[in-house]
C-alpha cells in the first residue's frame, strides 16, 4: 500500500493495482478494488490484466469520474416557455398524433376472453 508520503510520486499512467488506485484515488476509502471493477463492466474505467492482475491509471481514474459526473437538472418551465408552449401547441391531437387509450393489462385480458367467448358462440 502507498503511504500518504508517497502519494506525490505516484504519476498519472503509472501502472496501480485496483485495490491501491483506489485508495489513492479516493482516500476516504468509499471506493474498492470491487467498486473499480463494475466501473470497468459498465465500460467507464479501462484496466489492463497483466498476470492475471488488474491494474489501472490515474488517469483513467480521472476519466471514470468525468463519465460519472451527474449533469444538473435544467430548471423546470419558465412562465415565458410556457406561454410559447400554450400558443404553439395544439390542445388535443389529432390523426396519427393521437395517443391511444391505456388501459390495464387485466382489463385487455378481459376484453380479449370476452371477444374469445363471442367467437366461440358464432361458431354454435
Amino acid at each position: 500500500m502507498i503511504d500518504t508520503k508517497h502519494r506525490e510520486a505516484v504519476g498519472q499512467h503509472d501502472p496501480l493495482r485496483l485495490s491501491v488506485a483506489a485508495a489513492v484515488a479516493f482516500p476516504d476509502g468509499s471506493m474498492t478494488a470491487s467498486g473499480l471493477r463494475r466501473e470497468s463492466a459498465r465500460g467507464r474505467l479501462i484496466i489492463e490484466r497483466i498476470a492475471g492482475k488488474d491494474y489501472t491509471t490515474l488517469f483513467h481514474i480521472e476519466r471514470m469520474r468525468e463519465l460519472c459526473r451527474v449533469q444538473a437538472k435544467e430548471p423546470g418551465s419558465t412562465d415565458a416557455k410556457h406561454g410559447i408552449a400554450e400558443a404553439t401547441s395544439s390542445p388535443s391531437p389529432f390523426g396519427l398524433s393521437k395517443t391511444a387509450t391505456v388501459i390495464s393489462p387485466q382489463d385487455a385480458l378481459r376484453a380479449r376472453l370476452k371477444q374469445s367467448r363471442r367467437r366461440k358462440q358464432s361458431k354454435r
